[in-house]
């Protein structure tokens, strides 16, 4: 399935022809959408998926998300996990269970925050 970035641009940008005013036809690009649109899209996309990101997301929040999408994909793979239980020398459940565990906090604890 095609993601949603990939429908945002090309239902944002389109290509049209210009007469320059020379008798010559160019293309340019359209902003139809304006950035309005664009960012209250991409806003809702941050709100409903995590991974995305947002303004404030921190150097943690941003690799925790990284690491957590990565462990759950080695878990959803069943050739990936044969793999890593082969090389580990553990059985399977025992590395979904290891990945599990990991996915609790993979960059350990948060920071501190600086009270404002």
């Amino acid at each position: 399935k095609a993601s949603g970035c990939k429908w945002l641009v090309e239902k944002e940008w389109r290509k049209r022809k210009v007469d320059d005013g020379q008798g010559k036809a160019k293309l340019q690009i359209d902003n139809m959408g304006d950035r309005y649109n664009i960012h209250s899209q991409l806003e809702h996309l941050q709100s409903k998926y995590i991974g995305t990101g947002h303004a404030d997301t921190n150097k943690w929040e941003w690799l925790t998300n990284q690491h957590r999408d990565s462990f759950a994909s080695y878990v959803g793979h069943f050739d990936m996990l044969n793999y890593f239980s082969v090389a580990e020398n553990e059985t399977k459940a025992r590395v979904r269970f290891n990945l599990m565990e990991r996915m609790l906090q993979p960059c350990g604890p948060p920071p501190e925050r600086p009270d404002e």
